[in-house]
Order: structure tokens, then C-alpha cells, then sequence
């Protein structure tokens, strides 16, 4: 080895990998279930930058790790938001709890492969037990949407919007049953503005853009016709980097400034030969272009965002377009009703009857910046999950009710394997029940007693048995309403499984120092 690098080797190189796992573990599970906590994370280059979160893919993005095992962790944490948005959490701590288990069984002498090997049974037996317990109400319309509800309380309930669940899951539920089936969740807009409480956020159908419309125009306009722009209507200065022109009078002065000022006009003549009544520009309106456009009765709009715009071209069914030379070539956007709104005490622009009639809004009001930025990511979550579950419709019990389903059969298997594949079969399933013993510690019970009820629950043929966090007892989670989406929960199980396995096959680390820059001699 050359210096400045290094390795760890054998029981070392283990032991590293578990201690960063599992700290990540621990960092996280204390945010798990209805009662989890938060986190306030402050950024060290901007301490006024502070998020307030208990989401576990933005906590484990946010900060800052050293260990290689931890920030395998990391990435099944922010994969797992990005397949299916929920889980982030529950991903991490089941990975940590199964390493967990198998630092104690690599104690015992038991070699990692045999580990990998049972556990590998388990995963089996665990993943048919879930599809087993899944029920599918796709088929009736009012228990599909019944579903879909208890499934956004269930995903709302360890977010910050728990007190109004129900209000938002009734939101989140409407919005995407509006997408008729698409996963599309671009057509779903989320504005936030402070003020209120978060009991006056609302669902509004068509798009809300957070812009004023341009001086002297029209404040509102039926059946609108509009044509969506990324273009420069500022006057057209010499553009070229030092381009200097030189004039002996003020007359010359003028012809150079009417002639940018013609340039200019006729652009805006090409515009408005369109035939449109809207222009949405995504750059600046100077004063002359508005003018002109003012006195033709077209509403103009300058300086949509970039989002803001992409987002508009999706819903009116336009095309963003920078060069007005061909009319017939462009695609129009369209809808029936263009007007100023206020929310709060901002002016912005709604426009409704749009023709993907699948686009809405959700205005989210909130005290401060922070509880609206968490609560977006909350609704954002919620809609992830819905959105899966419209796609892949089985639903399963929540509330730790599946986890001890999945644990008592791979309980069952391990009953029935020879070897030492036994030991790590019942250290799969003591980690799927650590799910309800962190679920009920976060709450402030009496995990052990909970858990164990819960068990024998199951074993007395309770399948529908869980926790009730609401009254810290055990209960039928199925009247209850808690259910989690089938898609959701295997993916939890699959991805711990893989991220362990992976950690668990570790037996070497080596860290190499960069290649030093080679001097360039100096002539």
C-alpha cells in the first residue's frame, strides 16, 4: 500500500460496516410511525438555512457521511423515494435492524454466507406471505376510493399534516383520482403561501400561475387563446460582447434607437398575428412590447418561471415556441377562462377549463416557510404512494400488522430448516418485528408488552391484529382503516433485504488516496 491509504480486513472491516449502518439506523427510527419525531437540520455554510423534517430520504440527503456502508443506507433511503416516495424511513431501519442480527450471529461464529443464505430463504417465504395477505378493490369504485383515503392517513399520519389527515387525504385523494390513471404528478401543482392555517389549504381544479399580468391589459379573458414564449422583448441592444457604434449627433442617436424600436414592433406584430389573446413570455416584457400589446387587447404575462411555464404548455396543450415566423406551424394553447386571483394577500393568475381537464392545484397555507415546506413534502409523499397504488392496486394492513404476518411464517420456516440456516431465518424475522417495537417505543409504550400481545395475537389466528397507537393498545387495524399500498411495502422489504446482503458480504475496505498532481516543470 502506498501512503496515505489504507485497509481493514476480516472481523475489522465488519465491524465497520455495522457500526455506520447501524448509527444511521439509529439516527433515523426515532421519525418512524404516527408518533415519530422531527429533525432540525442546519446547514454549516448558511445557518439561517434550517429545514425541519421527518422524512427519512431528506434527513439522509442533507447530511454529511464518512462510512461506505452508511452511505449504502443513504441510497436505498433516496431510491426508494424515488420508485415509489413513502418508506424512506422504514427502508433504513429494517436494513439496520437485519445487520443488527447479523453482527450478533458473526459473534456466534456463524460464517456471513450461511447468514446471506437463510436470510435469503426468509426473503421467499416473507414476500409470499405479503402477497398472500393482499386484497385488491379495484373492481368497486367507492372501496377503491375508501382504500386510497385510509391509505393517504395512514402515509399522513407520521408527517406533520397528522391533525388534519383527514382534510388532506380527502385532498391528495381527489387530485389524483383527477389524473384518471396517469402517474403523470406534473399535472399536480403545489403553491405555497404563507398565512392561515394548514386547515385552509384547498384543491383548485386548472393551473394557478404565480404571476401579475401586464399593465393596461385585460384583468380577466374568456376562451382564451395563448401563445407561450421563451424570448427576449427587451429593445434589441447590439448583442455583440464590445460592439461599439460611434455617432457625431443626437439625430443619429434617434434613427439607431428607432430602428430598434421598428425591430421590436414588427416582433410584436408577428406575435400578434397568431391570433391569440394571451402572451406568456418566460424573459422580461420591456415597456414598448406591453404598450403594443396593451393597446391590441392581448394580456400579456412576463416572467413565468421555467417550471411555471413547462408546467402551463403541459395543461393548455401549447408548445413553447421562440421564433414567430411560421404561425401555422405553432401549437396554440387554449382554455376557457383566464383570471386574477388572491390568495392570501398575492395577486396570481388562474386559469380554468383547461384541456388536460386531469391538472390542478393544491394551495397549501401555513404559519411559516418552514411547517409549508414540510408539508409539500408530506402531500408530495402522499401522492407518490397514491399514484403507485392507482397503477398497482393491492393494498396491505399497516400499522406493524404485515411485519408480524411476514415474521410468524418465517418463523414457521425456520422451524422446518436444518443447520445453521435456522439461526439466521429467526434473526430475519426478530427484525421485521423490531418495525412494531420501534413504531410503539416512539410512541412512549411499553414496546415489550405491545410487541408480545401482538405475537400471540397472530398466533392465535388474529391476522388482522395491530397496533393501535391512538390508544397504546393492540387492535384490528382493518376496521382500524390502516393500510399501506402492496407496492410499497415490498419494495421496503426487498430493497433492506439487498442493502444488508450487500453490507453483509463485506470483509475488506480499502481506502486509496487520490493520485497526486504531477508538477508541470517550469521552463
Amino acid at each position: 500500500m502506498q501512503q496515505n491509504a489504507s485497509e481493514e480486513r476480516g472481523e475489522i472491516a465488519r465491524l465497520s460496516s455495522f457500526v455506520g449502518a447501524i448509527a444511521i439506523t439509529d439516527l433515523v427510527k426515532t421519525t418512524l410511525g404516527p408518533k415519530g419525531m422531527d429533525k432540525i437540520l442546519v446547514s454549516a455554510s448558511n445557518p439561517n438555512d434550517i429545514i425541519v423534517t421527518n422524512d427519512g430520504a431528506t434527513i439522509l440527503t442533507k447530511i454529511y457521511i464518512d462510512n461506505p456502508a452508511a452511505k449504502i443506507l443513504v441510497d436505498i433511503s433516496k431510491t426508494q423515494d424515488d420508485e415509489v416516495g413513502d418508506g424512506t424511513t422504514s427502508v433504513c431501519v429494517l436494513a439496520g435492524e437485519l445487520l443488527r442480527e447479523g453482527e450478533r450471529l458473526i459473534a456466534q461464529k456463524v460464517h456471513p454466507q450461511t447468514i446471506i443464505h437463510g436470510w435469503r430463504l426468509a426473503l421467499e417465504t416473507a414476500r409470499a406471505e405479503l402477497t398472500k395477505s393482499a386484497k385488491d378493490n379495484s373492481a368497486d369504485k367507492e372501496k377503491f376510493r375508501q382504500d386510497l383515503i385510509n391509505i393517504a392517513k395512514t402515509t399522513l399520519s407520521s408527517k406533520i399534516l397528522h391533525s388534519e389527515k383527514e382534510h388532506f387525504a380527502n385532498i391528495v385523494v381527489d387530485a389524483i383520482l383527477r389524473l384518471k390513471g396517469s402517474n403523470n404528478l406534473d399535472n399536480i401543482h403545489i403553491i405555497k403561501k404563507s398565512g392561515g392555517s394548514l386547515r385552509d389549504s384547498y384543491l383548485d381544479e386548472g393551473f394557478i400561475l404565480e404571476k401579475k399580468i401586464g399593465v393596461g391589459c385585460p384583468k380577466r379573458l374568456e376562451n382564451a387563446k395563448i401563445l407561450i414564449a421563451n424570448t427576449a422583448m427587451d429593445t434589441d441592444k447590439i448583442k455583440i460582447f464590445g460592439g461599439k457604434g460611434v455617432v457625431d449627433s443626437m439625430a443619429e442617436l434617434q434613427k439607431i434607437e428607432d430602428a430598434e424600436k421598428d425591430k421590436m414592433l414588427l416582433k410584436c406584430k408577428k406575435i400578434a398575428d397568431h391570433g391569440i389573446n394571451c402572451f406568456i413570455n418566460r424573459q422580461l416584457i420591456y415597456n414598448l412590447p406591453e404598450q403594443y400589446f396593451a393597446e391590441h387587447k392581448i394580456m400579456s404575462i412576463e416572467h413565468a418561471d421555467f417550471e411555471g411555464i413547462e408546467r402551463l404548455a403541459l395543461v393548455t396543450g401549447a408548445e413553447i415556441v421562440s421564433t414567430f415566423d411560421h404561425p401555422e406551424k405553432v401549437k396554440i394553447g387554449t382554455c376557457k377562462l383566464i383570471e386574477e386571483v388572491i390568495i392570501g394577500e398575492d395577486k396570481v393568475i388562474k386559469f380554468t377549463g383547461v384541456p388536460r381537464g386531469e391538472a390542478c392545484t393544491i394551495v397549501l397555507r401555513g404559519a411559516t416557510s418552514h411547517i409549508l415546506e414540510e408539508a409539500e413534502r408530506s402531500i408530495h409523499d402522499a401522492l407518490c404512494v397514491l399514484s403507485v397504488t392507482v397503477g398497482e392496486s393491492r393494498t396491505v394492513l399497516g400499522g406493524g400488522c404485515s411485519e408480524m404476518l411476514m415474521a410468524k411464517a418465517v418463523d414457521e420456516l425456520a422451524k422446518v430448516t436444518p443447520g445453521k440456516k435456522a439461526i439466521a431465518i429467526e434473526a430475519f424475522a426478530r427484525a421485521l418485528r423490531q418495525i412494531p417495537t420501534i413504531i410503539a417505543n416512539n410512541a412512549g409504550y411499553d414496546s415489550s408488552e405491545l410487541v408480545s400481545q401482538l405475537k400471540a395475537a397472530h398466533y392465535n389466528g388474529q391476522s388482522n391484529a395491530g397496533l393501535n397507537m391512538k390508544d397504546g393498545c393492540i387492535g384490528n387495524v382493518s376496521d382500524l382503516g390502516i393500510l399501506e399500498s402492496f407496492k410499497v411495502k415490498q419494495q421496503v422489504l426487498v430493497s433492506a433485504h439487498e442493502a444488508a446482503e450487500m453490507i453483509m458480504r463485506v470483509d475488506e475496505i480499502i481506502r486509496a488516496s487520490p493520485r497526486p498532481r504531477e508538477r508541470m516543470p517550469r521552463h
